[in-house]
């Protein structure tokens, strides 16, 4: 029986609005994985993901507020793919 791996959030995974936009950033890692990997998924549920984990969920943080700064927030915000009716 195969158990799916459990993930730990970290508790400064956070909504953060810049701009008139809000997108929600994850920071997370395996169970009993010491990299934290950042995500940060917007308003129409795409997703932006770092290739590479970061030592501590802290790192992750700042990298996410240093790409907002840098880049806007727009960024990481993707088109609206939903259907239309």
């Amino acid at each position: 029986m195969n158990e799916e791996p459990q993930l730990e959030f970290s508790e400064l995974s956070q909504e953060i609005s810049s701009a008139g936009q809000t997108v929600k950033v994850e920071i997370y890692r395996m169970e009993g994985e010491s990299g934290w990997l950042l995500e940060v998924v917007d308003e129409f549920n795409n997703s932006t993901v770092w290739d590479d984990p970061f030592e501590t969920d802290e790192k992750a943080l700042v990298e996410v507020k240093k790409t907002i700064l840098e880049e806007g927030i727009l960024s990481l915000v993707g088109p609206d793919l939903s259907p239309k009716n």
